[in-house]
């Protein structure tokens, strides 16, 4: 069968190019998602900084308690966006443990030089340098608190040697060192520079008094490493820390890497999921439909005696062949791809430099496997119409096939649209990231059911379009709504792709719109404030103390943006959250509270959006817990709820409860509000230059760059419904393609009964207007479903908003591909003599 296969496939390329296509795309989409989940597995980071310890420990996850099923309790693992830290007891006992030499504790301090700004480092205690190792290159190590060292790449760019001096930024406030030495920095695969302090002076300039961001072990030369792990971890455990060893040591080494490795995960086996179904969706539409056109020449094979297996057989060897092609081909151009999806998500600040796709061989297994599984199911499922009927009876039923489909593929169809309707219930319920599974879900369900339905769908569409074709088109309308009647099975192929480019294009394009329209117009009409000082080093908390000394100032209000850990239905959400000192608050900022009051917010309380409230279930006086971005449990008293919590977050907290619970502990802005022809423009000017790196601005700039940040954010999601939906219309186009040219026979006959080149033409325009119209008409009501019922969910908002330009492009570019994908092909096969055409084989 291989070989008669190989044959059928060498004599009928045209026949089996659209299949081929399918296959490659699907499997080049597919690899790209799977390699970057590939690439997030293997991405560790590099664990230069620890080289010299055998375990590191450090506190970069938190770990919470979810729901019990079945008597298990179910647990999550999020990652904490402001570093958690490791007390200082844990290093002492850590030193304790037989065997070690020393646990080094080391702090991971923000600064910037200002010999080399754009150069990323950091600031680590002298006691560190143990740790990697580095050697001194020249120079001595720091001894007093105005002294630093710096390793090779801070000192090459600046020109800096021993005795030379330079500023450094840190904690807001810039101070003047002198170089004490140099540090050796081979084998560091990372481009982020780091100078080192006193551990006296670096303990002092640390946000975290009493902890430490890691602790190093190192072990004496005759110890026994296995033990000393052992009680590492164990002393980790206990203390809620996590002891890394090995390559692992990278994600403590670069925290950055954790949440790299986390996004490549999470966004490839999101993407891959959505991809998975529209590629399932395709292929199979595709594979079925080529079966179908090719029923002729399966039922002349069976009235010569080819047995059902033997049918069967051939063509599950003609479709393994054509993945194993397409696999050949959509392999390497997914690697192709998924280099530049790298370089994109790293030029974004998406990914760090450092990391690098990795991997392939397991990804290419598993695209190529799930492809071929989908292929070959499909092409079995299209041929067992075929292989069951008699040989006598085989002929015939070329001739003619079944308008619709079974019972069970009705039933099917039904259960499938009452599903995704049941889920506009739960994604109405819920919010965040759970209402976006449930409406993905709920879009796949719809568009499963319209593919199941989809011969009824095309019989009723046909019937009461039918006087409409008429009319418009004359007998050639006739001729169209006699062709969609009769070919309601064939057409549900096209039907399925068109209504799933329209439905995904229109749902996760819009809504990323959404959320990008409601980030900015509640930031834009939430700020009061007429001015804005900002600093790319942060801002000490005194900038606000400062501010409000400036004549003509009648309020400042310093806010310090992060992430906390709230509780939710299914599992914890990181959510953004905001600290503010609420004194004057009400007239720099207008977060629209419901009830409640931001006058009213202290340490141990919290003020929260209402959709964040609602999720967690939390009313007005509840004691809600939460996590900070440090993993620091706490539990707050809720004093307001509010409604612009897309705009400035949904936490609000008193700023103090923030302090010592973030990376650099200082304030990202501070806004400021004047009274009227005050004329302090210059005094808050001279107090911008008094901070490092600071600049007073309007507002207005504030929303434009926060504008820029949300659009920068939501590329990704637009990255991905722009693949999907692109893959999905040309599969449409590729299958009108197929389905054009297999009617060679069809339209000979026409003619030679005696209709024109013009009627069949306009008998073919006005099938595509009836299937086309048909099609968008149900995408986008799936669409509109579906945007209008995750928007008021996620945002509140009662009705989305759609950029008519949007729809427009949307709706015109994906009817103008399909017919053009059926014009073409139709003139080349009016273009065909009549007895040639009518001797085709399909």
């Amino acid at each position: 069968m291989f070989r008669l296969a190989a044959q059928t496939l060498r004599h009928r390329t045209g026949g089996f190019l659209a299949t081929f296509v399918a296959l490659a795309a699907g499997v080049t989409v597919l690899m790209t998602c799977a390699l970057l989940v590939e690439s997030g597995w293997r991405h560790q980071g590099d664990p230069h900084r620890y080289a010299a310890a055998v375990a590191v420990v450090a506190d970069r996850d938190l770990t919470v308690d979810g729901p019990t099923v079945l008597g298990e309790t179910e647990h999550t693992t999020v990652l904490l966006p402001e570093r958690g830290g490791v007390p200082r007891k844990v290093a002492g006992d850590l030193a304790d443990v037989p065997g070690v030499d020393r646990a080094v504790g080391d702090r991971r301090l923000v600064v910037t030089t200002t010999a080399v700004p754009e150069l990323p480092t950091t600031g680590h205690g002298w006691s560190s340098t143990s740790l990697a190792p580095h050697r001194l290159v020249s120079g001595r190590p720091p001894r007093s608190d105005g002294e630093i060292a710096v390793d090779a790449r801070l000192a090459g760019p600046a020109g800096l040697g021993p005795g030379a001096t330079t500023q450094v930024v840190t904690g807001g406030v810039s101070r003047t060192y002198e170089v004490s030495g140099v540090v050796d920095a081979d084998g560091a695969a990372s481009g982020r520079a780091t100078l080192f302090f006193t551990d006296a002076h670096a303990a002092a300039l640390d946000p975290h008094p009493g902890r430490y961001d890691a602790v190093g072990v190192l072990t004496a030369p005759d110890a026994d490493r296995d033990a000393v792990l052992a009680e590492v971890r164990s002393i980790a455990d206990t203390a809620g820390t996590t002891a890394y060893t090995g390559d692992d040591r990278g994600l403590a080494a670069e925290p950055e890497s954790a949440a790299a490795r986390s996004l490549a995960l999470g966004a490839g086996a999101a993407f891959a999921g959505y991809a998975a179904a529209v590629v399932g969706f395709v292929v199979a539409g595709t594979v079925g439909l080529s079966v179908r056109h090719r029923r002729r020449d399966l039922a002349l094979l069976r009235a010569v005696a080819a047995t059902p297996g033997q049918v069967r057989s051939m063509l599950l060897a003609e479709v393994g062949l054509l993945t194993l092609l397409a696999g050949a081909v959509g392999v390497p151009t997914g690697l192709l791809a998924t280099r530049q999806v790298r370089d994109a998500l790293v030029s974004r600040g998406f990914l760090p430099d450092g990391f690098t796709v990795q991997g392939g061989a397991l990804s290419a297994a598993a695209v190529v496997v799930t492809v071929a599984v989908v292929a070959l199911l499909s092409a079995g499922i299209a041929a067992l119409r075929v292989t069951r009927i008699r040989p006598t009876e085989a002929l015939g039923e070329a001739a003619v096939e079944p308008a619709t489909g079974g019972r069970a593929r009705l039933v099917c169809g039904l259960a499938c649209v009452a599903g995704a309707l049941s889920l506009t219930v739960l994604t109405g319920a819920t919010d965040g990231q759970t209402a976006l599974g449930a409406a993905m879900g709920m879009l796949y369900l719809f568009v499963l059911g319209v593919a199941l339905l989809a011969p009824w769908i095309n019989q009723g569409a046909a019937r009461l379009l039918g006087p409409v074709l008429r009319t418009v088109w004359g007998d050639s309308g006739y001729l169209a709504a006699a062709n969609l009647r009769a070919n309601a099975r064939g057409t549900v192929a096209v039907l399925t792709a068109l209504v799933l480019s329209v439905g995904l294009g229109g749902t996760v394009w819009f809504l990323q719109d959404n959320l990008e329209r409601q980030t900015v117009v509640q930031s834009r009409e939430g700020v009061l404030a007429q001015y804005v000082l900002t600093s790319g080093a942060g801002l000490p908390a005194s900038a606000v103390a400062e501010a409000r000394r400036v004549p003509g100032v009648v309020a400042a209000t310093g806010v310090r943006r992060t992430s906390v850990v709230v509780p939710d239905r299914l599992e914890p959400q990181t959510v953004p959250a905001q600290g503010i000192d609420p004194l004057g608050a009400d007239r720099t900022l207008d977060l629209k509270v419901r009830s409640g009051s931001l006058d009213a917010l202290r340490e141990g309380t919290v003020a929260v959006s209402t959709a964040r409230a609602d999720a967690a279930g939390w009313r007005l006086g509840d004691r809600a817990r939460l996590w900070l971005g440090d993993g620091t449990p706490v539990t707050l008293r809720v004093v307001a709820l509010y409604e612009r919590g897309w705009g400035f977050g949904d936490v609000t907290l008193h700023r103090r409860t923030l302090d010592g619970h973030t990376v650099t502990g200082l304030d990202d802005r501070v806004l400021i509000r004047t009274a009227p022809h005050s004329g302090a423009e210059d005094a808050l000017a001279e107090l911008a230059r008094r901070h490092p790196g600071g600049q007073v601005t309007d507002t207005a700039r504030l929303t434009g760059e926060l504008a820029e940040d949300v659009a920068v954010s939501g590329w990704l999601n637009k990255m991905l419904v722009t693949v999907l939906v692109g893959y999905a219309v040309l599969a449409a186009a590729n299958t009108l393609v197929m389905a054009a040219l297999a009617r060679t026979r069809e339209l000979s006959l026409l003619r030679l009964v005696g209709v024109t080149r013009g009627q069949v033409k306009r008998m073919i325009h006005a099938e595509q207007a009836g299937l086309l119209g048909v099609a968008l008409l149900i995408g986008a009501a799936i669409a509109a479903v579906t945007l209008t019922t995750i928007v008021r969910a996620v945002t509140g908002a009662a009705v989305p908003h759609v950029p008519v330009v949007g729809w427009a492009t949307l709706l015109g570019g994906t009817a103008a591909l399909a017919l053009l994908a059926t014009v073409v092909p139709v003139s080349r096969v009016l273009r065909t003599a009549l007895v040639e055409g009518l001797g085709v084989r399909e």
